[in-house]
């Protein structure tokens, strides 16, 4: 079954898992957990001629600034691993792109991102865990959770 956003569901007696998937080029990533609200987003590694434009259009103001400052061989990078983030973070909330990228704000923080500003839409910052990896060679995955007592819950 699905939630009112849309958000597919596993239902008895798996309701107290959650899963996501995602897929880009020929890879699919699956997660799956219990008794947490998830996202995953899985990207390929490939040239983004446009990352600039896109962040400044999309992102929030502090994300462009931080993108703008690294070194412009990074900047694809960069983007990519905002994302990432980002897209699997709206994804285990439940919202779609359409929510808004720049409704959520993340910061490097050592070699992590962190999600340091939210739309209270999506529970304070600190509820959520984000964990980036590489999961095969060009590719880039993010997975976002946090405990469904922090949230709504996805039923």
């Amino acid at each position: 079954h699905r939630s009112l956003q849309g958000r597919p569901l596993l239902g008895p007696p798996y309701e107290r898992f959650d899963t996501g998937w995602s897929h880009s080029g020929d890879a699919l990533l699956l997660a799956l957990g219990e008794s947490i609200q998830l996202g995953v987003d899985l990207e390929q590694i490939r040239p983004r001629p446009h990352a600039r434009e896109l962040a400044r259009r999309f992102f929030h103001a502090d994300e462009v600034r931080w993108l703008e400052a690294g070194a412009a061989d990074a900047m694809e990078s960069s983007f990519l691993r905002l994302w990432c983030a980002k897209e699997a973070l709206l994804k285990a909330h439940g919202q779609g792109l359409s929510f808004g990228l720049d409704k959520l704000v993340f910061a490097e923080r050592g070699s992590a991102l962190q999600l340091i500003a939210c739309d209270a839409a999506l529970g304070a910052p600190d509820d959520w865990t984000l964990h980036e990896w590489t999961p095969l060679d060009g590719y880039r995955a993010a997975l976002a959770w946090r405990p469904l007592s922090a949230g709504v819950g996805a039923t």
